[in-house]
């Protein structure tokens, strides 16, 4: 894409954001008593936001077991991280009675950030290790008593070469929390259509591959290393070999 074509389509989708977030806040704050009916309205803003940024992205997608994602049955929807383009992705996809987690930093970012702290969503405090856990907590107390799935990025942050990273041992703790199976989402191509740091939009091809449920009922009998490797053993069988781990790198 051409800078200017570039600049245009970014101006765009901050506008139908923009949009879309100024009528979903009254939304919420006419719902503000009610928590988990601020996560469950979300529906309009998360289409309407997610498929304008995707489309004026050039982002193609292809979705393989999409049968999978049933809002009617509470799961922990997992999704690897490589682009500022997966938050729309998840946005548009995601069953609307899912409650996300972020890192306490997103109400820095303009318009959304605050919009997510009004939904009711839970931002995590992943520098002081009591307040997370007590997060997780009452997240699962939340999900447990209401029905809500979760969706979350375990890798904390995106990988700027598109390459798959260590999941946090938060996933773990939220599933012996809720009791809820892991569903993998597995996004491929999603790098290279939004560059990692840049406001660089070349869009292209994403392929979204949806995994069936995974069972988690067997976690307490495993340490967080094997359940958690349990995981990311699907998503290295997934993954073409560009995203999969470096080997070659040290810590």
């Amino acid at each position: 894409m051409t800078r200017l074509s570039t600049a245009l389509r970014l101006t765009l989708g901050f506008l139908a954001v923009g949009i879309a977030a100024a009528l979903q806040t009254l939304i919420l704050l006419a719902l503000l008593p009610s928590r988990p009916a601020r996560i469950r309205s979300c529906i309009f803003f998360e289409r309407v936001a997610g498929g304008a940024c995707l489309r004026l992205a050039g982002c193609r997608l292809t979705v393989s077991g999409r049968e999978h994602l049933d809002g009617r049955r509470p799961a922990i929807y997992v999704v690897n991280h490589t682009s500022i383009i997966d938050l729309f992705i998840v946005l548009w996809l995601i069953p609307s009675r899912a409650v996300g987690i972020a890192k306490k930093e997103i109400v820095r970012y303009p318009f959304f950030g605050q919009m997510y702290l009004l939904t009711g969503h839970l931002r995590l405090n992943r520098g002081h290790h009591g307040a997370a856990v007590a997060s997780m907590r009452s997240l699962g107390t939340l999900v447990r008593a209401h029905g809500l799935s979760i969706v979350m990025a375990p890798e904390g942050t995106r990988a700027r070469d598109g390459r798959l990273q260590p999941f946090k041992k938060g996933l773990v703790h939220l599933a012996l929390q809720t009791g809820l199976p892991v569903v993998p989402i597995i996004l491929e191509g999603a790098h290279r259509v939004w560059q990692s740091d840049t406001l660089s939009l070349r869009g292209g091809d994403v392929a979204v591959t949806v995994h069936p449920p995974m069972d988690t009922l067997h976690w307490p009998n495993l340490s967080v290393d094997d359940a958690l490797d349990e995981i990311q053993a699907v998503y290295r069988a997934t993954l073409p070999p560009d995203q999969l781990p470096d080997t070659t790198r040290r810590g």
